[in-house]
């Protein structure tokens, strides 16, 4: 039998999530590879699954990898689960993925359970258009970098975070962001599950009183277009109109049509455009 990775989704809190399908893979595989088995043994447990197990996780993923391609290429079946949610989201996988596309061997995902999705939902933002960003990077210039480039993103932004780190995110998040809408998701799926409305300077305001419990989601509003427009012609209004003007004939506008996007750009009409350039000629 040809050898297949199976991505199996486990519950991110509540077991009464896990599926039909993961539970039967489960079982019929031939290995579980398991993000941390001391953690799995208890689902595994729980459910009743015999299935042997082996560690698949961020440090072991390279060698490993390769012994787990081994077992695939001589047909073995091998189902991929991590510590709660799906695989390779937040967890390691992705390389594992990979390299089977690399030695031919197929894959399959199984859905199920992701924070990311779950927590995004329940936020009440806009759905419609979002990013993940998962964790932050730890290296200061690297985290600030990537604050900087969510500062003028208009999507909704989803990522984690754990809660000794929460204050200090908060902080960061208001001093780049600014005063955002966003939902504050702890524990979902579990008995204490709670999605808090508000915003990112009174989000740091109860972190800092009251403190955070739990791995936590925060699902923040992107950036509005309304304020990329109104930041837009403050910019516009800085530059003198002469120069207004030869930015857009430098890009091969003829001047009525140059005139005419000034004065939107300005928010004036283009009469007024008109005369202030002939006051300033004359």
């Amino acid at each position: 039998m040809e050898g297949r990775l199976y991505l199996c989704a486990t519950p991110i809190g509540n077991l009464e999530d896990m599926t039909l399908r993961v539970l039967r893979t489960l079982k019929e595989v031939d290995l579980i590879a398991a993000e941390d088995t001391r953690n799995s043994i208890k689902l595994l447990n729980h459910f009743d699954i015999k299935t042997p197990m082996t560690s698949y996780h961020e440090y072991n993923k390279i060698e490993k990898g390769r012994q787990l391609i081994e077992k695939m290429l001589s047909g073995s079946q091998i189902a991929l689960i991590t510590d709660a949610g799906t695989p390779a989201i937040s967890d390691p996988g992705e390389e594992l993925v990979a390299m089977c596309y690399e030695n031919g061997i197929s894959v399959t995902s199984l859905p199920g359970p992701a924070a990311c999705i779950t927590a995004l939902t329940l936020s009440g933002l806009s759905t419609r258009r979002f990013v993940f960003e998962a964790f932050l990077p730890a290296d200061k210039k690297e985290r600030r970098t990537v604050l900087e480039e969510l500062k003028e993103e208009t999507r909704t932004i989803v990522m984690y975070e754990a809660p000794h780190r929460m204050a200090k995110t908060l902080e960061e998040l208001e001093e780049i962001l600014g005063n955002r809408k966003m939902t504050l998701v702890r524990e979902l799926t579990k008995r204490y599950e709670t999605a808090f409305r508000t915003t990112i300077p009174e989000a740091l305001k109860r972190c800092r009183e009251e403190g955070v419990r739990g791995e936590c989601v925060l699902v923040i509003e992107g950036k509005s277009r309304a304020l990329i427009e109104e930041e837009t012609r403050e910019t516009w209004l800085l530059m003198s109109l002469e120069d207004h003007m030869e930015y857009y004939e430098s890009r091969g506008m003829d001047k009525k049509n140059a005139m005419k996007q000034v004065a939107k750009d300005r928010g004036v009409g283009k009469r007024e455009i008109y005369q202030q350039l002939l006051n300033e000629k004359e």
